[in-house]
Parts: C-alpha cells; sequence; structure tokens
C-alpha cells in the first residue's frame, strides 16, 4: 500500500510507475541471484532451470523453454521447460541458414505472430513454431549461443516493453552462461572463457544499475546524472578511505539507488523555486522511507544497501532524517554516501540557486565538519580532488561534471583546517 502522500496523484498513473520500477528492481535481484549460479560448479541442466525460471518470471511467463544453438547440425535442442502441457522431452527446432541469420542478427526479444513465424523458426522439429508468443536470442561473442522461448502470459496478456526488456536484460547473462557451457574442449580454454564471464557478469550488472539510476532521475531535469555522480563519488572517496572491491561496488551501487524513493514524489516539487512549506518538505523527506521500503525486499549481492536509501540525510549531530541518528549510530557507508549526496547538490545547479564552485563546497564542507559529516569521509573526498587537480587519478573524480579549477596547495589548506578542527584540544603522547 502507498504512503498516505500519495493520494495527491492518478493511481492509475501511479501504480504504472510503481509497477514498473518494481518490476526492474525485481529483475536487478535476479540477476544478483544468477551471477553465483554462471559460475558455479554445478550440473548445467539444474542451472538451465534456474535461468528460465529467471526469465519466466522477469517476463510475467507462464510458459518457457531454453534452447541451446548447436551449428552441426544446425538446430536448437531444449535442455529446461516449464509450464508447457505437452512439450517434447528433449524438444528440438532444426534451422535453415536463414533462420539461424534472423535469430542472430535480432536486435533483442521478438513478439512472435502469424508473420514471423516463419522468419525465425522451422516447423520441421518436434514442436510447433506457435506453441512459443516471444523468442529471445542468447548471444555472446557475436554468435548465436541459444534461444528462450516463451508460451502464453496469465490471461493470454501480451508481452510489451516492460517485460521484453527485462528478458534482455537477463539474456544478455544467460548468452554469456550458454557459451561457456559449450566451451569443452579444453581446460585451459574454459578456464580462459570463465574468467571473461565473470567480467562479463559485473560489467551487465553495473550496466543495469546505471539504467536504473538514470530512470529515478528522470522526474527532474534539474538533477540528471546526479544518482549516477552520487555513485561514483561515494566509490571514490571508499577508495580514497582504502575500502576493498566489494565494499566500493556495494557504495557505487547504493549511490546510484540512493534517491529511488523519489518516484513517489509529485514532480511539482523538483521544479519549486522558494522553499518548501512543511507540508512540502515532509513528502520530499519521506522519500528516504519509500526507498527503504522499494529496495529492502530485494538480495544485492552486496549487504545493507537499504540502509544507505533510509538513512543518506542523516547527520552526525542527530539533526538529519528519518530517525536522527546521530555519530556512530551511522554506519560508515551511510556516512559516505551523505557526503557524496550533499557534495553533488552543492556543485549542481537548483531551482532555486546557482550551483556553488568547487572551492566554495568543499570549503563549506570542511566548516561543517565534524557537527554535520564525518571528518575522515571529507578527509577522503579532499584526497581525491586534490589527484583530480594534479591529474593522477586514472579515473577522475569529477569527470565532466565541473572544471576542477581549484589548485593542490588550497586543497592542502583546507585539509590542513580540517585536521586542525578534529585535533584542537586533544593531548597526545610521546
Amino acid at each position: 500500500m502507498l504512503p498516505s502522500f500519495c493520494s495527491a496523484f492518478s493511481p492509475l498513473v501511479l501504480a504504472v510507475e510503481t509497477n514498473n520500477f518494481r518490476r526492474l528492481l525485481r529483475t536487478v535481484e535476479a540477476l544478483s541471484e544468477l551471477g553465483p549460479e554462471l559460475t558455479a560448479e554445478r550440473d548445467f541442466t539444474e542451472t538451465s532451470r534456474r535461468m528460465l525460471s529467471a526469465v519466466m518470471e522477469a517476463a510475467g511467463a507462464r510458459e518457457g523453454a531454453l534452447f541451446v544453438f548447436n551449428e552441426k547440425p544446425t538446430m536448437l535442442t531444449s535442455v529446461a521447460a516449464e509450464g508447457f502441457a505437452l512439450l517434447p522431452e528433449p524438444a528440438f527446432i532444426p534451422l535453415l541458414p536463414k533462420h539461424a541469420h534472423a535469430l542472430t542478427a535480432a536486435r533483442g526479444p521478438i513478439v512472435l505472430n502469424a508473420s514471423t513465424y516463419s522468419v525465425f523458426l522451422s516447423s520441421n522439429g518436434n514442436v510447433a513454431p506457435e506453441l512459443f508468443k516471444c523468442v529471445a536470442p542468447l548471444r555472446s561473442v557475436g554468435k548465436l549461443a541459444g534461444v528462450v522461448a516463451l508460451g502464453r502470459r496469465p490471461g493470454d496478456a501480451p508481452y510489451m516493453d516492460a517485460e521484453l526488456d527485462a528478458m534482455e536484460l537477463l539474456c544478455n547473462y544467460i548468452g554469456l552462461a550458454v557459451h561457456n557451457h559449450a566451451l569443452t574442449q579444453t581446460l585451459a580454454q574454459r578456464v580462459t572463457e570463465n574468467l571473461r564471464l565473470m567480467a562479463s557478469l559485473h560489467g551487465f550488472y553495473d550496466t543495469a544499475l546505471e539504467a536504473f539510476a538514470t530512470a529515478i532521475d528522470v522526474k527532474h531535469v534539474n538533477i540528471h546524472g546526479h544518482s549516477l555522480r552520487v555513485g561514483r563519488y561515494a566509490a571514490g572517496i571508499g577508495e580514497a578511505m582504502g575500502m576493498d572491491a566489494g565494499e566500493i561496488a556495494a557504495l557505487r551501487s547504493a549511490g546510484y539507488l540512493h534517491d529511488i524513493g523519489k518516484v513517489a514524489v509529485d514532480r511539482r516539487l523538483f521544479s519549486k523555486p522558494g522553499a518548501l512549506n512543511p507540508e512540502e518538505f515532509r513528502e520530499m523527506a519521506d522519500h528516504t522511507v519509500v526507498g527503504h521500503q522499494i529496495v529492502s525486499s530485494v538480495q544485492f549481492p552486496w549487504p545493507k544497501i537499504d540502509e544507505a536509501v533510509r538513512w543518506h540525510h542523516e547527520r552526525n549531530d542527530g539533526s538529519g532524517y528519518p530517525d536522527a541518528l546521530a555519530g556512530d549510530e551511522m554506519p560508515l557507508p551511510v556516512r559516505i554516501m551523505a557526503l557524496a549526496d550533499t557534495f553533488d547538490a552543492m556543485t549542481s545547479v537548483r531551482p532555486y540557486r546557482e550551483s556553488l564552485s568547487l572551492g566554495s563546497a568543499l570549503s563549506d564542507l570542511v566548516r561543517m565538519a565534524p557537527q554535520k559529516y564525518d571528518p575522515s569521509v571529507v578527509q577522503a573526498l579532499l584526497i581525491q580532488v586534490r589527484r583530480d587537480a594534479v591529474g593522477s587519478n586514472r579515473t577522475p573524480l569529477l569527470a565532466d561534471h565541473m572544471a576542477v579549477n581549484i589548485a593542490p596547495g588550497d586543497v592542502d589548506q583546507l585539509a590542513a583546517t580540517l585536521q586542525h578542527k578534529v585535533s584542537r584540544g586533544k593531548t597526545y603522547l610521546t
């Protein structure tokens, strides 16, 4: 049930928007679950069933089959099937060169109808092509590896763009897994392809969340790119603090998703030129709670993503929201997310003000530490900005968002000021 502040929206529009985001989240969750499945050493038949179930759930299908592609002879052979009342085991579909070419060249899943069955499938096997309503080619390194074929949906509902997009995202993974399974000629080749597979899986997952971050920001023309930048800043801060690769990946993903609750906020509030009144502020602030509700049921590969989503507006002195946490009550990833979010807000244009310069934003953050922000996190941000200033960052933190118009010496002065604030009044023994 949606929170009360959503009551001003058209129920149908909000329900469609919320369902689309929930479907995409379920798809992302399926990706996180499939990653270990695809690289584990287990029977391929079991892996095939799990992959097929994930696609069927994402597309809302009642019936489905996973086929692998064989070049000699050229045919599709089923390795998993679910939901069909009468489907041979295995089912096979011989392919002519034109069928193999059409499947390889297809840009994504294909909704089948009377005029397209013969383009992609032949009727010479032991299963009628008309049994399938949608097919998704599985490709890897530009070659056809197999096909996911889906039958009916509940109520014979058609396959729409949302279902096709979810299928395409998952089938990128599955094509790699099916291709990898076929590469069994030599141990050395298998090891090499496994390593490439794992690298590709991480790339697909990151790409999926990047697309999701872009979708979150689309409501507000003034914050396009905000979630992507917060993810990049948070990851950069974590790297400067010596976190390991898994922790840095978690920070990046949490940054991409931190504002997901804003999908339930009235669009007009994003463009209001003046201050929000108390009621409007409460509606805006509740995006942290809504976001937490959305992501808390998703099993991500990294723990505590939901904490960063709920608490990224908490502050060291307890003045933040929604739970007025203070100091060590805020986990380190939350403290990093709070600073990354604020830094991007300061250096971006808003309807009620111009963006601050890089130097002004950093000076304000140093001034507000440690009352509002963890000084060790601010120090890590200064480290990364200084690396940008001297050109030593292989991947610049600020990228194309703003000019690095601050001298390394000025960053050093800010760092010294911050250190003095933190150490002032302390006694050190020698």
